[in-house]
Parts: structure tokens; C-alpha cells; sequence
């Protein structure tokens, strides 16, 4: 019993003095029973660094820890897609027709979402059809605007498409910063519905000739 009693009493002490430490003022929380969970020490990626033992600079001579915040080179993003590797240059522009399109076809509400995404980005200066004939191409203020619906883009190979979005080609930028690697890749799909579709005719000798434009076949 009198064991009970003096453990009794030294509970409501604890208590008593985490009541009168602990809840000091709104601005002074008082006494921290575990400060290491109550500041972590992991590093926060968007939060400053203490100078004195990080730095972003990699070539500061000091005997700080380099970090810049970065993601390890060739790590990919949850629900990401494998990288572009070919260069952006000459040759990685010819290589680039090898490519084959990784996406199954565009149906449903992708196809939606790609068409909301073509008329934000692209419809600007290729026009809703894909013409060329957007409002920028027709002011005149910017010129070369492609019509993407000409037998050269309707022959172009899907790589090659998605490597002038990818890195930007002519007067057209890069659309990496506003379309992830899935999306471009659907952006590329999403042109080839804009494009007439190939048909073949039979011609006089029998053999068979492509055309790209039903409306301009004659019987």
C-alpha cells in the first residue's frame, strides 16, 4: 500500500511539473520531452540549409557537405516514364525514326485530356486542326509555323515527332517543361488524328498507290 501511494505521488509530480513547463506561453511551448522528433534531422528538400555545414556549390573549396537538392541523375519519377536518351543533336534527330511509340491507343478520356493539352500548348500557332493556321501563325508575328496535316508530317515517324517536342525544333521550343513523357508521347497520337488518314487506289496498271487525302481521290 505504501508503495502504491509513493508511486502515487511521484506521477502528479511529473505531471504536476510537465503541466508547468510544458505550456509556458502560446509563442514558448516550454520543455521538449523528445527533441530529436520534435526537430528532425533529415534533411528537407525545400527548407535553407545551415551554411556552416552544407553548401550548393560543388566547387567551394570549404569543408562543407555539397547538396543542391537535386534528384541522383537517371532517377525516374513514380509513374514515370523511361528516359529519351537520343541526343539532341543531327544525329540523334536521324536515330530518332527508329522510335516506336511505347503507348497503346489513344481512347476515352486521355484522348479528351490530350485534346485539352493540344489546344493549351499547341493550338496557339498550329491551329485546332493542326493547319498551321493558329493565331499566332495568322498575325504574322511568327513565321514557319508547320502544318501538321502536310504529307511530311503524316510521313513523319512517331519517334522523330516526339524528339521536335521533346527538344524543340526550328522556331518551336522544347515542350518538356510543360508535358511529362507520357503526355508528349500522346501528343504525338493525338496529331496523327488531325492528319488525313493513308488510303490506297488501284491504278490503272493494277498496282497499288498511297494517297494521304481521301477527299482528293477521284474514282
Amino acid at each position: 500500500m505504501k508503495r502504491n501511494t509513493i508511486t502515487t505521488a511521484l506521477l502528479l509530480s511529473i505531471a504536476g511539473l510537465t503541466a508547468m513547463t510544458g505550456c509556458d506561453n502560446k509563442r514558448n511551448p516550454g520543455k521538449i520531452y523528445m527533441p530529436d522528433m520534435t526537430y528532425s534531422r533529415a534533411l528537407e528538400t525545400y527548407t535553407l540549409l545551415d551554411s556552416t555545414y552544407f553548401t550548393t556549390d560543388k566547387n567551394n573549396p570549404g569543408d562543407e557537405i555539397y547538396y543542391n537538392s537535386m534528384p541522383v541523375t537517371g532517377s525516374i519519377g513514380r509513374g514515370e516514364m523511361f528516359p529519351y536518351t537520343l541526343p539532341n543533336d543531327s544525329n540523334g534527330y536521324k536515330l530518332s525514326a527508329q522510335v516506336k511509340n511505347p503507348l497503346p491507343p489513344l481512347v476515352g478520356k486521355d484522348s479528351l485530356e490530350t485534346a485539352r493539352l493540344f489546344n493549351i500548348n499547341c493550338a496557339i500557332c498550329h491551329g485546332a486542326t493542326g493547319a498551321g493556321n493558329g493565331p499566332l501563325s495568322t498575325s504574322g508575328k511568327i513565321g514557319a509555323i508547320a502544318n501538321l496535316t502536310l504529307d511530311l508530317y503524316v510521313a513523319m515517324a512517331d519517334g522523330t515527332m516526339y524528339h521536335s517536342i521533346n527538344y524543340g525544333r526550328n522556331n518551336m521550343g522544347s515542350y518538356a517543361p510543360q508535358l511529362n513523357r507520357k503526355q508528349r508521347w500522346q501528343m504525338v497520337q493525338y496529331i496523327r488524328t488531325l492528319q488525313p488518314k493513308k488510303v490506297a487506289v488501284t491504278v490503272a496498271d493494277g498496282a497499288v498507290a498511297p494517297k494521304t487525302d481521301s477527299a482528293t481521290v477521284k474514282p
